[in-house]
């Protein structure tokens, strides 16, 4: 019912929004004195803004055609080089003869698709030949094809690591994080030739018992099976992966906004205000924004609760009982791959120290062979995207690689 009640009240909204268009139009015109009045400027940025928050199922394209590549601008195609049910393995493929380090961004399954790394992908081209984990959204995914849990996550990394070869980096931003370091810990274990030379983990929850957020309380304070009778709704059988539970994408979106409401609707506002005064360079970047925030992915529940559990609640791999297919993971068993750290100063989803947790964990790692960096005035979006990202966080994590190639 939860599914069918938000689907309605979307068709709704979707039928308003071309409406909301049309009046803008209409506003816009030329009428003598009407459409120059100030009051009028600002009803129709209200009705512009209202009419480009649309909240979509499907990704958007990453939309990188070319980069700069030295002194000279390349072109960029994307590639398949290989695929499961459940994701992508996808290339950004650059026209250059110059033999680059491969990277595997490892994007976060966690509501949003592939593509709001946009700005990170487009960044590392500069100078690295850049796959990453692009996932689909698992209400379009036949059951037949199986179930796609914590341990199938793991799989993935490993699988699409040992597909790109030996020396390769990964990258891994938020929720992965977890995920990315246990891959890590087996194949160090098993010695496996495709290890990664290096591991960045980025405002990741490798133990959240340090320095709590509000994701991290909330998580702690209802048992499992609230999470469980309270998130979960059955795909609709309008949809690929009809009757598959999947904690909705829509719901995920919501308690992210509700955590800074203050914040979304400032932005909002903002956006208006632009549209208002004619700063169609300020509209566009705000509402290219939430184009990509509001396109949103259900998470299927085999992964969602057990992550909750395991991650959030249990401390698992902290703790040194996380297993994956009923093995335990040992990060001190990773001794090749060179570790770097990244927070942002005012991250506010993971925690400051959280991610530093994994320095301690991987005790296998000469200190030569580890790095930290806590950016300052940065969120969480901010350790990945925007201008600090660009100009003080990159060049760390390009220096990680470049000295372990």
């Amino acid at each position: 019912m939860m599914y069918e009640a938000y689907g309605a009240q979307a068709n709704v909204l979707d039928f308003c929004r071309p409406l909301a268009s049309a009046t803008v139009a209409a506003l816009r015109q030329p009428w003598p004195m009407f459409g120059e009045m100030l009051s009028t400027r600002k009803f129709a940025g209200m009705l512009e803004t209202f009419a480009n928050l649309a909240i979509t199922h499907e990704r958007l394209p990453f939309d990188i055609t070319e980069v700069a590549d030295g002194n000279e601008i390349v072109p960029v195609t994307e590639e398949v080089v290989a695929s499961t049910p459940f994701a992508t393995l996808l290339r950004f493929k650059k026209e250059t003869s110059a033999q680059q380090q491969r990277v595997l961004i490892v994007a976060p399954m966690s509501g949003h698709f592939a593509t709001l790394l946009k700005a990170t992908v487009k960044t590392m081209l500069q100078h690295h030949d850049v796959y990453i984990t692009d996932w689909r959204n698992i209400r379009d995914i036949p059951i037949a094809e199986g179930e796609f849990s914590f341990d199938t996550y793991v799989d993935h990394v490993i699988d699409f690591l040992r597909v790109m070869g030996p020396r390769s980096h990964v990258v891994a931003v938020c929720q992965p994080c977890v995920a990315v370091l246990a891959a890590a810990s087996i194949m160090a274990e098993q010695d496996d030739p495709a290890q990664p030379a290096s591991m960045t983990l980025m405002a990741g929850p490798i133990d959240t018992r340090i320095n709590p957020t509000k994701v991290n309380e909330l998580a702690k304070t209802k048992p499992i099976e609230w999470f469980e009778r309270n998130l979960l709704a059955n795909v609709p059988k309008k949809f690929g992966g009809a009757g598959r539970k999947v904690y909705p994408g829509f719901m995920q979106l919501t308690a992210f906004v509700s955590m800074n409401p203050e914040r979304h609707m400032q932005s909002f506002k903002d956006m208006a205000k632009a549209y208002t005064e004619n700063d169609m360079p300020k509209f566009k970047f705000i509402k290219d924004f939430y184009a990509e925030y509001f396109a949103i992915m259900d998470l299927p529940a085999e992964f969602y609760i057990p992550t909750v559990k395991t991650v959030f609640q249990d401390h698992l791999l902290p703790l040194g009982k996380l297993e994956v297919h009923g093995r335990t993971i040992k990060p001190k068993a990773i001794r090749k791959t060179a570790l770097l750290t990244i927070e942002g100063e005012r991250d506010d989803i993971c925690g400051l120290g959280q991610t530093l947790a994994a320095q301690d964990l991987c005790s296998g790692l000469r200190q030569y062979k580890k790095s930290h960096h806590v950016q300052t005035g940065v969120g969480h979006y901010g350790t990945f995207s925007g201008r600090r990202w660009n100009n003080e966080i990159y060049p760390k994590l390009r220096d990680v690689i470049e000295m372990t190639a």
